[in-house]
């Protein structure tokens, strides 16, 4: 039996991807309460809070949903992509200042972490989700050829 590394590596992107997105949103939509009041607590509109308290979870299960299926895998690794870049930009944003108050309304362990090791954890799922997105593609270019 031939050892595939590249594989390897996406399936362990994938399933990663897919513990990320789950955990978070069932921790959020475990104890909503919890995860409206943290919302309410930063600096957006209450318009914009509202929204985000359907949205984020709702976009993270759609994340993970997307990813556990082959047909579209393509659409989970480019959603995470984008959820991620988001939060990252976000506690980027919070880390040099630009906000005045700060509270983390993060789900499951994350929520536990500071914010300078929640940039470098969002970092690291930034590289881990690139490089599935890049071994999913040039699996799609070779099975084309």
């Amino acid at each position: 039996m031939k050892l595939n590394p590249s594989k390897s590596v996406y399936q362990l992107g994938c399933l990663l991807l897919i513990i990320l997105w789950a955990t978070t949103a069932a921790s959020k939509l475990g104890n909503l309460n919890q995860f409206k009041t943290e919302l309410a607590k930063q600096v957006f509109s209450e318009r914009f809070t509202a929204w985000l308290l359907i949205a984020v979870p709702a976009s993270e299960m759609i994340a993970a949903t997307l990813l556990a299926f082959n047909k579209t895998r393509l659409y989970g690794l480019i959603a995470s992509l984008l959820l991620i870049t988001a939060f990252t930009l976000y506690i980027a944003m919070v880390l040099a200042g630009y906000f005045n108050k700060v509270p983390c309304s993060c789900g499951g362990v994350l929520k536990w972490l500071g914010w300078k090791a929640h940039l470098v954890f969002n970092l690291v799922f930034t590289a881990i989700t690139l490089t599935t997105l890049i071994i999913h593609l040039k699996r799609e270019v070779r099975d084309k050829e």
